[in-house]
């Protein structure tokens, strides 16, 4: 005779630290992949900075690492959907930006002022990065702005004709 237990085809979440993996579904995403690809890459660049005689730029990646692990559990958890309040999206394409931009600018500085390895190796990693960060910066305004288009009325177009022949009857007087 079986155990009524053993039989139950529905499993039970896992207590303990397994609760703080990230699903599979999570994982094979695009967003997923993104998140954890930005993770790998501040973390080794961070880790080269350290290496090199550039060490002063490695704040930078190891901010980064930090923000993009804390978006990648948040969204892994499902955190956003529980705090309403902040604008997720919005956080974490202001953090895409400033990441791109950041890392390009200090992997031109690198690049042109050390000439260690360590730091050539920092600089190709934060161009990696900087593509990176640029890649999920615009998938995510693409998907605002196709989120905004939905939202508008059809004929907004039409709306800012007639206040555009408005403006130029008081060009002409």
């Amino acid at each position: 005779m079986e155990d009524p237990e053993v039989a139950d085809p529905a499993p039970e979440p896992q207590p303990g630290l397994r609760a703080l993996l990230p699903t599979k579904a999570f994982l094979s995403s695009r967003k997923g992949q993104l998140l954890l690809a930005e993770s790998v890459l501040s973390f080794l660049t961070f880790i080269c900075y350290v290496a090199s005689w550039a060490a002063a730029f490695m704040t930078v990646p190891l901010i980064e690492f930090l923000l993009a692990l804390f978006l990648f559990y948040a969204y892994a958890m499902k955190v956003n959907e529980k705090f309403q309040g902040i604008h997720w999206p919005l956080l974490d394409f202001i953090r895409c930006v400033t990441a791109a931009i950041v890392y390009f600018a200090i992997s031109i500085a690198v690049v042109s002022k050390y000439p260690d390895g360590a730091s050539k190796a920092a600089a190709v990693l934060g161009f990696v990065a900087t593509i990176a960060y640029a890649l999920d910066f615009y998938l995510i305004f693409n998907d605002l702005s196709h989120f905004l288009r939905r939202g508008d009325p059809s004929d907004a177009p039409e709306t800012q004709k007639a206040d555009g022949e408005n403006d130029s009857d008081f060009d002409s007087d």
